[in-house]
């Protein structure tokens, strides 16, 4: 008994005529990286200041991010926005960046993004990018994935290299429970955002083939 393994459709930056030689197909992807690494450093700028973590728009960047490149050119962006930061550009919340980033309370969803992205684009490689619903779901699961990371790092520094002593409540409390309305919006922003990018693609196919 064999298991089928899902194929792999075509995401948004697939739909960029690649060229056809190898070395200009790999500059492309890696533009597209970068490009996807500005996204989130541009949205990690909108921001709402809250201890120990803030509110940004840089899920919303990562989601969308994730999507439109797929799961490893999304990853790649991801790593390379955090790279990015670590080496001093300015492209965490705050217009930040440095390597004592890694000591804040909220790099662990820094370190998530990488991830969430990656599962964006293993869903939009799956065509659940198409149709609001199951696009929503997806960018749902993905969104979930930066808090599985940051909980149990922001509760690190805070309790074990600053001294604290905060409970699993005061924890949540700071990293969980604030952030779920916004990442349902968020997640719905994104769902509406890339369906309707395909429909645009969809229109454009039936005029030209009309």
């Amino acid at each position: 008994m064999s298991l089928a393994v899902p194929v792999r459709r075509p995401v948004l930056a697939d739909l960029i005529a690649r060229p056809s030689g190898r070395a200009r197909a790999v500059a492309l992807d890696a533009a597209l990286v970068v490009a996807g690494a500005a996204v989130v450093a541009l949205l990690a700028q909108v921001e709402v200041p809250l201890w120990p973590v803030p509110i940004t728009g840089q899920t919303l960047a990562v989601v969308v991010v994730g999507a439109a490149l797929g799961a490893r050119r999304g990853a790649a962006s991801l790593v390379t926005y955090l790279l990015a930061g670590l080496a001093g550009l300015p492209v965490f919340a705050g217009f930040t960046g440095t390597v004592a980033a890694l000591a804040k309370p909220s790099f662990g969803f820094v370190i998530g993004f990488v991830f969430a992205a990656f599962v964006a684009g293993w869903f939009a490689e799956r065509a659940w990018d198409r149709r609001p619903l199951l696009a929503f779901a997806g960018f749902v699961a993905a969104s979930a994935i930066p808090f599985v990371f940051g909980i149990p790092y922001m509760a690190f520094i805070l309790n074990v290299v600053g001294g604290g002593s905060f409970g699993v409540g005061e924890i949540l409390q700071f990293g969980l429970w604030p952030f779920i309305v916004g990442g349902l919006v968020k997640a719905a922003l994104a769902a509406l955002l890339i369906p309707a990018a395909w429909a645009g693609v969809r229109a454009v196919d039936r005029r030209n083939n009309g």
